[in-house]
């Protein structure tokens, strides 16, 4: 059945980000990130409480590629 789209208004997208107007099949994104954080870094909500003495984010990895981007189609 064919959409009926109003106005649009797009201010930014972000390089990962994936719009849609209108009909679609299938809508895969293709992005991959590596994060690396501290302890506590990602704790959300109200009165959270943390007790670290002693933080060591390790960044070591013996793998040299961890999500290939190429042929991911």
């Amino acid at each position: 059945m064919p959409a009926i789209v109003g106005a649009i208004n797009v201010v930014n997208i972000g390089t990962g980000a994936v719009i849609n107007i209108g009909d679609v099949f299938t809508i895969a994104p293709k992005a991959s990130a590596k994060t690396f954080s501290g302890a506590g870094s990602f704790n959300t909500g109200d009165y959270n409480t943390l007790t670290n003495y002693y933080s060591n984010t390790n960044t070591y990895e013996s793998d040299a590629i961890d999500q290939p981007m190429a042929f991911n189609l």
